[in-house]
């Protein structure tokens, strides 16, 4: 990747940003409990859907002490609208280990992180940018399309375990702000760079986009 064209992508990237990126609850707080739940939550379910489920969990579990002492049962049957019960069960032996090991506090490194139930590299990095403001890039389907059409990358099939792709979002990621940067992945991969149909008439990235080059009427 040319070192101007990435410049060019987040300054483009980041002006959209400015009045377009989506307000969720878990966007405005750093707490890591908070953040840790998100995540946990936000595990192949729609954002929108998680919002209800997120504000009801922390009413009823409002920290991990309280999480830690849940009974399985009982956060499964309040997660049971999103649906892939074997969440509830990951968190509630997460929430265990962090009680017992780090003595209640959420472990702030991605090594740490990823030793829980649950917890892959994309979580891991999400809690650690969040929570705690690490420079962690993430990379999910969404920024993985947005990575492959405007780069003209070529990831594997499974985008969480492409090197190339994980390479590319260290690589693309700004040096500051890292936890801002990546919900503008997130939100413009969500919005304008859809899997089908994606707004490329309406997206500020079209001029030096390699798959709107392809596809652009002639």
């Amino acid at each position: 990747m040319q070192a101007n064209k990435v410049k060019w992508f987040q300054k483009h990237l980041s002006v959209w940003a400015a009045s377009n990126l989506r307000d969720f609850p878990w966007r405005q707080t750093t707490d890591p409990y908070s953040i840790f739940v998100a995540e946990f939550l936000l595990q192949k379910t729609l954002a929108a859907t998680t919002s209800p489920i997120y504000k009801a969990f922390l009413e009823k579990y409002p920290s991990l002490e309280d999480l830690a002492t849940a009974s399985v049962e009982e956060v499964t049957q309040l997660l049971q609208p999103l649906g892939l019960s074997f969440r509830a069960e990951r968190l509630c032996h997460s929430a265990k280990i962090v009680a017992k090991k780090y003595k209640g506090s959420i472990p702030a490194l991605e090594e740490e992180l990823l030793s829980l139930p649950g917890i892959g590299k994309y979580t891991a990095r999400s809690i650690c940018a969040n929570a705690f403001g690490q420079p962690s890039a993430v990379l999910d389907t969404n920024v993985a399309r947005i990575f492959e059409r405007f780069f003209g990358l070529q990831g594997e099939r499974v985008k969480s375990r492409c090197k190339i792709l994980w390479a590319a979002a260290d690589a693309i990621a700004p040096q500051k702000e890292v936890s801002r940067w990546n919900l503008t992945l997130l939100d413009f991969g969500a919005l304008v760079c859809i899997a089908r149909k994606p707004h490329c008439n309406e997206c500020p990235l079209q001029k030096k986009c390699c798959y709107f080059a392809k596809t652009k009427p002639l």
